[in-house]
């Protein structure tokens, strides 16, 4: 009897992610819930810039390459043209959907667009060598904040969840982590929840993934996961901030 098998949804591609990096993690949660909703034929995804930018060659659905931070839009230009019987999400970092693509992401949502986004939070940005994000901590040290973060020049972190829970064209949105076996249960459910929201036509759905960067943290992979636990969850609380999918927003 097979206790674990490779998902159909991921391609037999060998990742280009650090050691420790949990986009892995992140990319089989999404992966299962496409096979087991039995929608992988019709699901497109959309690329982000950042360090998701090949998931494209991970993801067994069809995919689409987004310019920096404008997934949503691009995205919504798909949903519309294929119609309400295709299933289309985004997988972003904290600095394409966060940073350039703030804009995108609030009038997608205010317009309560039937697509998910997957947003993966780890505080700075990965791609590009560690610079400041809009997600990253107080007092965080990164390229661009060798003392740390100063609230008073550089401003607070951005809590998108509860920032999106106020706009009315949101089905549900929910934050949830990687960091452990039992948040990573939660986070598989959170997931199913959105993508099964969107396949009803319920309107906006999006999950953020508190996530690790051992490379730009300067930490190993065990001691990413403990700073996910110490840092940034009391910060980013985990929870449902929005859920609207038993009416939808319509």
């Amino acid at each position: 009897m097979a206790v674990f098998e490779k998902t159909s949804g991921l391609t037999d591609q060998v990742t280009h992610y650090c050691p420790g990096c949990t986009h892995g993690i992140i990319h089989r949660l999404v992966a299962e819930t496409l096979e087991e909703l039995s929608v992988l034929g019709d699901t497109v995804g959309v690329a982000s810039v950042g360090c998701s930018v090949m998931s494209y060659d991970y993801f067994s659905c069809d995919m689409v390459q987004a310019p920096h931070g404008r997934a949503p839009a691009v995205a919504t230009g798909i949903k519309r043209v294929l119609g309400p019987q295709s299933v289309v999400f985004t997988y972003q970092g904290d600095g394409d959907l966060a940073a350039i693509g703030t804009a995108e992401t609030v009038h997608a949502a205010a317009r309560g667009e039937n697509i998910t986004l997957i947003f993966v939070n780890n505080a700075i940005y990965g791609m590009t060598g560690g610079q400041m994000a809009p997600t990253t901590l107080p007092g965080q040290v990164t390229q661009t904040t060798p003392r740390g973060r100063d609230i008073r020049t550089a401003g607070f972190p951005i809590r998108i969840c509860e920032m999106l829970a106020t706009l009315d064209g949101v089905a549900y949105a929910e934050r949830v982590a990687v960091n452990t076996v039992a948040n990573i249960r939660k986070a598989k459910q959170a997931v199913q929840k959105a993508f099964t929201a969107q396949t009803e036509g319920k309107g906006f759905t999006i999950v953020e993934i508190l996530s690790t960067c051992p490379t730009n943290w300067g930490l190993t992979p065990a001691e990413s996961l403990q700073w996910v636990q110490e840092n940034m969850i009391p910060h980013y609380p985990l929870g449902v901030f929005c859920d609207r999918t038993e009416k939808g927003v319509y």
